[in-house]
């Protein structure tokens, strides 16, 4: 597998924050990740199909009706999977306000809770370089008034993320079904179960513009919130809200 330098000093930095964070039960630990894209229409999915009289599909998949971009976020406190279908691009804005909704769903089942840490990986759009992230994450923090410490997987290891295996769930259970509207795609991922629960999921409306980005004298106000370790300094990343 490819490795960088930092690789195994990032895998031990992952398993000893996480289980420190296991220990305080004041403390909530998420996975997140995106899923890879979801084309919707008439399309064959290369997979076995449940039912008696096998369905007919395009023969090419050359055009399709719209593209969901599914983004999850477990709860790894209680194995709670929440799944959001955007339609439009995988970018910070999305992320950050999905994790925005979340939080304001569950406010009640968390009023001990004091700080948040993320397990994710360094995608084009939760880079820890990526002015808009830093931005939207900054202001989370401010919006939840609670500190959120990042702990990134290395490159080329995403799929130790614990919410790889939820897509892999998710994957397994509509193989071969035919994805031929945006409410059938929603009505299978809410139909899956994980740990023989069924998944929260939402469709985000709204499209997001890609390639946002924040001049460097605007980010200058958030930089004192967001605080890079001092030995992994890509990799670990403590957000203030205050």
């Amino acid at each position: 597998m490819k490795k960088i330098a930092q690789t195994d000093a990032i895998f031990d930095n992952v398993a000893q924050e996480n289980q420190r964070t296991d220990a305080n039960p004041q403390v909530l630990r998420l996975s997140i990740d995106t899923k890879v894209k979801v084309k919707i229409g008439n399309l064959s999915r290369n997979g076995k199909d449940r039912s008696l009289e096998a369905k007919q599909a395009d023969d090419h998949d050359t055009e399709w009706q719209s593209v969901l971009v599914p983004f999850g976020i477990l709860n790894l406190d209680n194995d709670e999977l929440s799944i959001y279908f955007g339609q439009s691009a995988e970018t910070s804005d999305c992320i950050v306000d999905c994790l925005a909704w979340w939080w304001q769903d569950n406010p009640v089942d968390y009023t001990e809770i004091e700080a948040w840490v993320i397990n994710l990986d360094s995608g084009s759009a939760t880079r820890s370089d990526r002015t808009q992230f830093i931005k939207r994450m900054v202001e989370l923090a401010q919006r939840i008034d609670r500190p959120i410490r990042l702990i990134y997987y290395p490159p080329y290891h995403s799929k130790y993320n614990a919410i790889e295996r939820c897509w892999a769930a998710l994957e397994n259970y509509w193989n071969g079904a035919i994805l031929d509207s945006v409410e059938a795609a929603v009505q299978w991922a809410t139909n899956m179960t994980w740990k023989a629960v069924a998944p929260v999921v939402y469709l985000v409306e709204g499209l997001y513009e890609k390639g946002v980005q924040v001049f460097a004298e605007e980010l200058e106000s958030d930089l004192p919130f967001w605080q890079p370790s001092e030995t992994l300094p890509k990799w670990d990343i403590t957000i203030l809200p205050n």
